[in-house]
């Protein structure tokens, strides 16, 4: 008999954990095991890649209820869900929330609003922090619980406290590389002894074959091209160093074009850095795409400006594809770059670091074929990492 398990994301936009969950899918064995999938906001790039086997639960009535303009959710007359809404639009705007803030904030006054699934399940999974570890563990009944952690996880003492219950309810905490592991041994060291670490999985074949599809915008063939894809967001991905470096190779005359795969709140921001130094043709939005692959493969240089990440899975996807990589020193960069061969380690907070790194590669052929060519000797993928998780859903 099948086991039955449910996984819960947020979403299935275009971002680290969510790429990271469809590889994860797309490679399970469904001849033991019965799937369904939760998700909190629908319509995000990466939907179209869930496997068939699949089954996609429907969306949540407040999630309906958050897809209708301000005067139709007013003539639901659904006032719980009115007070649950504009509450917590009101607490986030007070207190200028970060992530794990808007998180708390969202169960404290929407938690009630979302139903328990009925389902008994064998394993819930939650594959990001955050709001899908809250409704695994408040909102689920299963024999197993797990949590995922995608980032390097520092909480402030509210944040802590407040979750720190929900973590204790986990079977298994689920970071995906040594250094979230050691992270999130720091904020929650009483739960070391439920922690497995799983590596965020990739499949080096999948990556390669769509990397041959055509993108929808072609990066241009004149100049080098500088690559990112990560999230529009300042403190954590480091999009204000990525614009100073690009100002910095500007002012220093380098030819090159830099293309950003992403969307998010950080963007009107970075609009007006790039129109107030005239960036406009050198720094180039690219909005997001569900198949960046094409994008990866054409271009000259992949780089990372990040403060934290949990493992860095765009960088792990641009060494499959053989790309030179300068990326900032975040917590995990050492788990996959090995300085000098596959890729350039600069200081954090250093957009001239990032500038001198990136002319370096361009204007050294033999550094960067070098590179190239360590890449191409590289393991790629790492889809063993699932047996891991096999192992811990048969245990007793």
């Amino acid at each position: 008999m099948k086991k039955k398990l449910l996984f819960v994301i947020e979403s299935l936009t275009n971002a680290g954990a969510e790429k990271s969950l469809v590889t994860f899918l797309s490679i399970l064995d469904y001849s033991k095991y019965e799937v369904d999938l939760q998700l909190f906001s629908y319509g995000g790039a990466f939907e179209c890649y869930i496997p068939k086997e699949v089954n996609l639960l429907p969306p949540f009535d407040y999630t309906r209820f958050l897809g209708k303009n301000t005067v139709e959710q007013f003539l639901t007359f659904d006032f719980k869900k009115i007070l649950s809404r504009w509450t917590y639009s009101v607490a986030i705007r007070l207190r200028k929330a970060w992530h794990s803030d808007k998180a708390r904030l969202y169960w404290k006054y929407v938690s009630s609003c979302l139903p328990t699934n009925p389902t008994h399940y064998d394993v819930t999974i939650a594959y990001s922090q955050g709001i899908p570890t809250f409704y695994v563990a408040q909102k689920t009944i299963a024999n197993k619980k797990m949590a995922w952690v995608n980032v390097g996880y520092k909480l402030t003492d509210i944040n802590q406290y407040f979750q720190e219950p929900f973590y204790r309810k986990m079977d298994y905490i689920i970071p995906v590389s040594e250094s979230a592991k050691s992270i999130f041994q720091q904020t929650f060291p009483q739960f070391s002894d439920k922690m497995i670490v799983i590596w965020d999985m990739l499949d080096a074949k999948i990556i390669q074959k769509l990397s041959y599809e055509t993108p929808l915008t072609p990066l241009t063939s004149s100049v080098p091209n500088i690559l990112t894809i990560a999230r529009l967001n300042k403190f954590q991905k480091g999009y204000d160093i990525s614009l100073e470096a690009c100002k910095i190779l500007k002012e220093r005359k380098i030819e090159f074009q830099w293309y950003a795969i992403g969307q998010g709140p950080y963007r009107k921001e970075m609009e007006k850095f790039i129109h107030l130094h005239h960036l406009e043709d050198t720094f180039i939005f690219l909005g997001t795409t569900s198949n960046p692959y094409p994008y990866i493969k054409s271009c000259t240089l992949y780089v990372q400006t990040s403060r934290h990440e949990g493992f860095g899975l765009s960088i792990a996807e641009a060494r499959i594809l053989n790309k030179p990589i300068v990326t900032t020193e975040f917590d995990a960069v050492y788990n996959q770059i090995v300085p000098g061969k596959n890729g350039l380690v600069v200081p954090l907070e250093n957009p001239v670091a990032v500038a001198d790194a990136i002319e370096r590669l361009l204007n050294d052929k033999k550094l960067y074929q070098s590179i190239v060519t360590y890449q191409q000797q590289e393991k790629k993928g790492n889809t063993e990492e699932i047996q891991k998780f096999y192992r811990l859903i048969e245990a007793p």
